[in-house]
């Protein structure tokens, strides 16, 4: 016999408040949903509901990092629907890429902003510090239709650099895969007609309302103003002509940071041989492999190869370490930038495991390398010692490692670059 106190207390999952539901609802992903919205009218009514069903879902997932409700300027415009489908989409977008073969930007980083996710140039300051200089490179929102909106910067000046004659340039970004992006400058295929009937392709300037959050990311830019005379068109027309930027292709860097298996792995760094602070990235291959390679151009004196370093063997020694490992680190000198008299370099701990307190880092492992200076640098082939063109790491407590060359007496030591999603030690680029 049936109980008639359960059947009191069974409920289904309509009988709940529909903010409940929706909240509920809210965790799940677009498949999910589409398959829920199958079972029944009621349900497909509430899936259907896009002020409500994707608002949450939009809030939930991407709330804390952008502002939902400012995206394309205008309310109720944008179906949330298709605000989560985007933001799904360019969320791959966020952290570091770096560009495929030479030239300027080498290394962008995506970050989310109040209503449109940004890429900034990033490059190590030119001062003798470890900063991180971030300008302005790419904007990507939607305009009020619902529509992909990209510009970027080809100058990356601050505002008071900029001349007159500087202006955005509208791009697509072509996504290959998940791991690759071309930018390629946007062709319009309308034109207007001058005064004097002379066909002026339009520049693609993005919905007005759009114009001074555009501007304002990009360093307060001068506003383009309402109409634009008959000179005015012809300055762009001639601009158009005279300038073409050229496809650009961008790979993602998917480990950029380290981890207890990759000690190593990620964006670090470190001061040059010339005192300037220059940006490595270390990746591990499927085989145990490590190797180093500088991101972005080199400095002029090292114009003819990027100092990098590689082992097969990725298996660390352990302390204690024997006398000649320890005479050879303590001989080194440290490439850093001037440092407080209260900051020394990293040591090792004293042979009878009393570590030697000069500094709260200390080197607690080595990791044997190999330069590849003579393979990349002519006039050193067959000209370096091979046991010279042996190398160590040494791996600090901190978790950082500093590298160096037998052939030579210095240490490049390393530090992070982005830490917890964030670039750390960001300067504001000279304003001349």
């Amino acid at each position: 016999m049936a109980n008639p106190e359960n059947d009191d207390a069974s409920s289904s999952f309509t009988d709940f408040p529909e903010d409940i539901q929706v909240c509920i609802l809210s965790f799940l992903d677009p498949s999910e949903i589409a398959t829920l919205a199958c079972t029944s009218k009621q349900l497909g009514s509430l899936c259907a509901r896009d002020s409500k069903l994707w608002f949450s879902m939009c809030q939930r997932r991407w709330g804390s990092k952008t502002r939902i409700t400012q995206w394309g300027k205008a309310k109720g415009t944008i179906s949330y629907k298709h605000l989560y489908n985007t933001l799904h989409h360019w969320e791959n977008l966020l952290g570091f890429w770096r560009r495929s073969g030479s030239g300027n930007p080498s290394l962008l980083f995506f970050e989310w902003g109040p209503s449109f996710i940004s890429a900034s140039r990033v490059s190590p300051s030119e001062s003798l510090a470890y900063g991180v200089t971030k300008t302005p490179f790419l904007w990507m929102s939607l305009s009020e239709e619902g529509d992909v909106v990209t510009f970027l910067d080809p100058d990356g000046k601050p505002g008071v650099e900029r001349g007159i004659q500087s202006e955005l340039v509208a791009v697509d970004v072509s996504f290959m895969g998940k791991t690759h992006f071309v930018l390629e400058e946007k062709q319009f295929r309308g034109s207007v007609s001058d005064d004097c009937g002379d066909e002026v392709v339009e520049s693609g300037s993005p919905p007005e309302k759009l114009m001074a959050e555009i501007y304002q990311h990009f360093a307060n830019r001068r506003s383009p103003g309402g109409d634009r005379s008959r000179r005015q068109r012809r300055r762009e027309k001639e601009r158009l002509a005279r300038r073409k930027w050229e496809p650009q292709h961008f790979v993602k860097i998917v480990n950029c940071s380290p981890t207890p298996e990759r000690p190593l792995q990620g964006l670090w760094k470190g001061i040059c041989g010339d005192m300037s602070l220059a940006f490595y990235l270390v990746a591990y291959d499927d085989i145990g492999g490590i190797s180093c390679r500088q991101i972005g151009d080199p400095p002029e004196r090292f114009s003819g190869y990027a100092p990098v370093f590689w082992t097969s063997n990725a298996t660390f020694l352990e302390s204690p370490f024997s006398l000649e490992e320890e005479s050879l680190y303590a001989s080194r000198v440290h490439l850093r930038p001037l440092q407080p008299d209260n900051e020394t370099p990293e040591q090792f701990p004293s042979s009878d495991d009393q570590q030697v307190q000069l500094s709260k880092n200390v080197v607690n492992r080595i990791l044997h390398i190999s330069s590849s200076y003579d393979l990349i640098v002519p006039n050193l082939a067959g000209t370096i010692n091979p046991r010279s063109a042996e190398g160590r790491i040494w791996q600090y407590q901190n978790g950082t490692f500093g590298f160096g060359f037998l052939w030579d007496n210095l240490v490049v030591d390393m530090k992070h670059i982005v830490h917890n999603g964030c670039i750390v030690d960001t300067v504001k680029s000279s304003t001349g």
